[in-house]
């Protein structure tokens, strides 16, 4: 084992990482509006002034997993009207295409304990342009792009600070903090030296104002003190003791992390030194900083003045009183090396678990989308009925609030550290976005990864009735159902590389009785006529839909969803084979096995039903799946347009090996009693009865001509297939729309490679045809699943009409590619995620990668969150998978 995974079996290196958010405004936590309107009750620019409630926002935070003590970045190029002290984006309202960020920043590096991890920030030289993206934007429409900061042309001469932060832990409560300052100014323009002013920013969050909590945090009002050394000591909190030392002689600053009432509400009864007290005292020189040098907040400001080319460097060392020696005269004499140690600890680890045959390119996407995944990880909480019911030392909510958001989920109550999808973005959780997550984060940290699916699972979060927490927008909307999914195949990571005997059995026992919960939710109240059509809503694939799946339909209409009863088909086979492996050690599983085996062949005849356009969701003359709307008279208006939603099937797939079917003779017995008493059930799946590859079976709602059928469309390019994965609505529909008409409205969609053409979805639902990460992992997934069963002797035509046959594995190899090919060079050296824009071949900006939401299905163009690491991080497991590594 390398030094870094031994530490990932000591939580004490876990109790420190990076787990402040981006953006703590806007969010729902922090909105006690009467209308639910969060972006406008808690804005960009209230930020620097409002205390917040529930979390923490910064540039490169770090903090203890319960969030007392916070260490960020500040900075000022002595141009901009505020303090750079948290990143900027517009709104949902504001952007053509929903919220965005409008900064440059990348994550380079982490290892999973947090004990080293680096990042970088691109801070111009000149007046950060607020009001210019802000005007631009708000005047595009939705089929315009985007106006980026880069395209402001603020970057275009090199007048700019690239700002690298690095972290490294001397011990699991000793924290080294590096921040490295280049001026990309280039000598030979003979440009004036470039002053900076940088302020590492150590404050505590406000958990002394709102009475007693539940996120386990005693209510104690803590205190920043300058010592005469120089030293800030950390005292008053639950952690106990802290020391910070900086290196050179930085000018301590000091004000509260308290509300500027006088500023936001024209209230002057609060403290002299409030929240924004450095910003003001820094850029206007007022008289808002404590002059005692005492506080809950605190900045060391250093002045850097670089001429082109020149760089800097700044030293921080924040320690447990206990940990570190208090006075040591030299806490900077072992820093570097430390920090050094740390970083080619991390090398070690990495080398240890990266492909050998990848290419360097490759190994360096594949790091950095591992990064990614770590600095999203976020202190999160949450306390529904707290947040419902106000706080005591607080005014009362308004009364609409009785009626609003997430009334119904009064037991949740989250506090502690979540992997987050975009931590700007998307600061908040949302449970399928999680379960794509664990499956990367169990390459490098399996431990966590684990811990991250059972918290989901756990009563502080999933409902009495056993619905899972969607996002905190609406806890009640409905995500798609990957959780046993993600257990199993994190399951068969660990079984691949541990030796037999220890497997992790009690995580797969706890997540399935969990789950259990979860299934029953589903059928009782998503299969609202008890016919094993599924109608889910949402299901991650709202915006591909011709209308939005969520309304109510006219006259005790009902939608029958392709994609929602192919997940709970998917789903029954995941927990059928997490119940068999369970059952090996423990009998009693066998009943429960069978229980979703049943369910599976229910749900497979229900979807694929031959010739009975009143009940199938198969149409057998187009050979794809389709919603269908289901009318009052029992009539069906089927919708005949191909999507995303017609590929779902395939996601429900599992092959069982013949020996473990040997060991279950109670299973196999069921499994025969299907086949002679219900025909019409086994004649609509793959005949699970016929052996395949090394005496293999199969359970997939598809039959060999269904899946040929469905990879005859994948496979085109003029249909699903683009050069970089499959998107989620065939192009067919970029010239000739598909129409459909309900209840004498017309509804119409049409393929759009990027941002979609309708608005009916909210501002940034843009997905009628980009590709899209998550789905199209599934589906490579599936293929070799099927590989598994059918071998080389079952053959696809690709490219298609040229008469050249691939088998499925080849077929998958060639899918994961063109994932993998989103962000590689290409012949030219460029990466087809980042766009057009000439900047992206700067050798300062052209390895360092963005992991964005999805991706544009012409060109391979990043669109959406920048920092979705979350679930495009898959990319990382991709490069594994691709040169046979952990391969369940």
């Amino acid at each position: 084992m390398t030094i870094e995974q031994q530490r990932l079996d000591d939580p004490a290196w876990r109790q420190w990482g990076p787990y402040v958010s981006d953006r703590q405004w806007g969010t729902v936590r922090e909105d006690y509006s009467a209308n639910g309107d969060a972006w406008n009750f808690t804005t960009h620019d209230m930020a620097r002034s409002y205390t917040y409630r529930w979390g923490e926002e910064g540039i490169a935070g770090f903090c203890d997993d319960s969030q007392q003590l916070c260490l960020g970045l500040a900075l000022w190029n002595g141009q901009d009207p505020i303090l750079k002290e948290r990143y900027f984006g517009l709104t949902n309202g504001e952007g053509n295409h929903g919220e965005d960020v409008k900064e440059l920043y990348y994550y380079l590096d982490a290892a999973p304990s947090h004990a080293y991890q680096r990042m970088l920030y691109k801070y111009p030289h000149t007046a950060y342009p607020y009001e210019q993206l802000l005007a631009e934007n708000r005047q595009r429409g939705r089929l315009d792009p985007e106006f980026e900061l880069l395209d402001t042309g603020i970057f275009d001469d090199d007048r700019y600070f690239d700002v690298f932060v690095a972290y490294a832990k001397a011990g699991p409560q000793d924290i080294l903090m590096t921040v490295t300052v280049h001026n990309r100014a280039r000598p030979e323009q003979g440009t004036e030296p470039a002053v900076l002013h940088l302020l590492p920013t150590l404050w505590f969050r406000n958990t002394w104002h709102w009475g007693d909590d539940s996120d386990g945090v005693p209510r104690l009002r803590p205190a920043l003190v300058l010592q005469p050394d120089g030293t800030v000591i950390a005292e008053g909190s639950a952690l106990g003791q802290y020391i910070c030392y900086a290196d050179g002689h930085p000018t301590w600053l000091f004000c509260e992390n308290e509300t500027n009432t006088a500023r936001l509400y024209n209230n002057h009864a609060g403290t002299r030194y409030p929240k924004d007290g450095i910003n003001d005292y820094v850029l206007h020189g007022t008289d808002t900083v404590n002059p005692s040098t005492m506080g809950t907040k605190s900045a060391a400001q250093y002045s850097l003045t670089l001429d082109a080319g020149e760089s800097a460097t700044v030293r921080l060392r924040l320690t447990h009183a206990g940990t570190y020696v208090a006075g040591n005269e030299k806490p900077f004499a072992d820093f570097d090396s430390i920090v050094a140690r740390r970083k080619a600890e991390a090398d070690a680890f990495y080398a240890h678990i990266q492909p050998a045959d990848a290419t360097a390119d490759e190994k360096r996407v594949q790091r950095q989308a591992f990064a990614g995944m770590l600095w999203s990880k976020q202190y999160y909480y949450y306390d529904v009925s707290r947040w419902l019911g106000g706080d005591a030392n607080g005014p009362p909510p308004p009364q609409e609030r009785i009626h609003g958001r997430n009334r119904t989920w009064l037991q949740l109550i989250n506090a502690g550290v979540v992997s987050m999808p975009d931590k700007w973005e998307y600061p908040w959780y949302a449970a399928w976005d999680w379960a794509f997550h664990c499956v990367t984060l169990a390459v490098i940290d399996p431990r966590f990864a684990e811990q991250q699916l059972m918290l989901l699972t756990n009563e502080w979060y999933m409902h009495p009735n056993g619905q899972l927490p969607a996002y905190e927008w609406n806890f009640s909307d409905v995500n798609p159902p990957v959780q046993a999914w993600a257990a199993w195949r994190m399951y068969q990571m660990d079984c691949a590389c541990k030796p037999a005997g220890e497997e992790d059995l009690t995580f797969l026992r706890g997540v399935f009785h969990k789950l259990m919960l979860n299934f029953t939710w589903w059928v009782n109240r998503k299969d609202e006529s008890g016919n094993n059509i599924f109608e889910g809503g949402f299901l991650g694939l709202d915006n591909i839909g011709v209308f939005d799946r969520n309304a109510i339909l006219p006259g005790g209409s009902h939608l029958e969803q392709a994609d929602g009863t192919s997940w709970m088909a998917m789903y029954s086979l995941n927990m059928m084979r997490i119940a068999l492996e369970l059952a090996a050690h423990d009998a009693v599983y066998d009943e429960l096995a069978t229980k979703f085996f049943d369910h599976f062949l229910y749900i497979a005849g229900a979807i694929t039903s031959i010739g009975d356009v009143n009940r199938g969701l198969w149409d057998e003359t187009d050979g794809f799946f389709y919603d269908q709307i289901r009318m009052s008279d029992g009539g069906v208006k089927r919708m005949r347009v191909r999507t995303m939603v017609g590929l779902i099937p395939m996601f429900a797939v599992e092959v069982l090996d013949d020996k473990l079917l040997q060991s279950r003779p109670a299973f196999v017995e069921r499994m025969v009693w299907f086949q002679g008493h219900r025909p019409d059930l086994y004649n609509q799946v793959s005949r699970y009865t016929e052996a395949g590859m090394n005496e293999k079976r199969l359970l997939s709602l598809l039959r060999g001509f269904r899946l040929k059928s469905l990879l005859s469309k994948i496979l085109d390019e003029t249909e699903f297939l683009s050069p970089h994965g499959v998107r989620g609505v065939s192009k067919i529909y970029r010239d000739q729309p598909y129409e459909f008409t309900l209840d004498h409205t017309t509804f119409r969609l049409a393929y759009t490679p990027a941002e979609s053409d309708s608005g009916m979805f909210g501002g940034n639902s843009n997905w009628r045809g980009p590709v899209w990460m998550p789905v199209n992992y599934l589906l490579i997934e599936s293929l070799e699943r099927f590989y598994d069963y059918f071998g080389d002797g079952f053959t696809i035509e690709y490219p298609v009409g040229s008469g050249h046959q691939i088998t499925l594995k080849a077929a998958a190899a060639e899918l994961a590619d063109r994932l993998i090919r989103l962000f590689t060079t290409d012949e030219t050296g460029h990466r087809p995620a980042f766009g057009a824009h000439p900047k992206y071949r700067d050798p300062h900006f052209r390895d360092h990668v963005l992991f964005y939401e999805y991706f544009d299905g012409d060109n391979g163009r990043g669109v959406g969150a920048s920092h979705q690491t979350g679930w495009t991080g898959l990319v990382a497991e991709l490069i594994n998978r691709k040169y046979g590594s952990l391969k369940g």
